[in-house]
């Protein structure tokens, strides 16, 4: 569960308020959407790119097919997917940040991909489309940050065409011990300093760091995803899991 009964929830591993939580993630975001690509590229070491590959490899996503790029961010995946479901088809990028969905949207259209995405402000737990619209829906490094990933996993399964599929991208438990504590040598010293230095902000990466911890482990989250509804779930580790694909379908 996300949060207990005193009605808390975890911020990084800070306890507060479930209805604060929002609002501190939107803070994070703001502070960090101008220097978001560059710190993906420095901080996975441009490896981010060969997890966002595998994950559209496994889409299965077609031409003339509705994708919807949940916590799209800068428009890494939507640029993609836009170019395989061409114009017959849409991409929706939407995000809980503004900031982060103008960075997005600035970013395609100098990319000039234009003409079949739509850019919507969304919070996971309510999306605000009718159910059975999409085809495909796509969360990369996005679900650790929801309130209630509960509530966001139905909301999804809800909206998702009989036949479509989930697939989440996102930092996960690591596979090897001595890997693990590599990881976390680099993610509690490295990744805040580089924060700092890059984009003069060392506590929006230490809360990264943190979330990363808290999120479920690639067992417990394929449980969450039965539990809201969805057949022939599966994972795939990937770099050692350090981050997970995880897959659902709807039927």
């Amino acid at each position: 569960m996300s949060s207990n009964e005193n009605n808390t929830t975890h911020f990084g591993y800070e306890q507060v308020d479930v209805n604060e939580k929002a609002g501190k993630v939107a803070e994070v975001f703001h502070s960090v959407a101008a220097k978001y690509d560059i710190m993906n590229d420095l901080m996975s070491f441009g490896v981010h790119r060969l997890w966002k590959r595998f994950a559209i490899d496994c889409s299965g996503v077609r031409p003339g097919q509705k994708v919807l790029d949940l916590a799209g961010g800068t428009g890494d995946l939507t640029a993609k997917f836009s170019r395989i479901v061409g114009k017959e088809g849409q991409v929706i990028l939407a995000d809980i940040n503004d900031s982060m969905l103008k960075v997005g949207r600035d970013k395609l259209r100098d990319l000039g991909v234009v003409s079949n995405v739509q850019y919507v402000q969304a919070n996971a737990q309510a999306l605000p489309f009718p159910e059975n619209t999409f085809d495909l829906i796509t969360i990369a490094f996005g679900l650790r940050n929801v309130t209630d990933k509960d509530e966001a996993l139905r909301s999804m399964y809800r909206v998702l065409k009989p036949g479509g599929r989930l697939l989440v991208l996102e930092f996960s438990k690591p596979s090897n011990e001595l890997l693990s504590k590599a990881y976390d040598l680099y993610s509690f010293n490295l990744l805040p300093t580089m924060g700092k230095v890059i984009a003069n902000d060392s506590e929006s990466y230490k809360y990264l760091a943190e979330s990363i911890r808290m999120h479920p482990d690639q067992d417990t989250l394929q449980s969450m995803m039965d539990n809201a509804g969805f057949d022939q779930t599966q994972y795939y580790n990937l770099t050692g899991g350090i981050v997970a694909l995880h897959r659902g379908y709807k039927y």
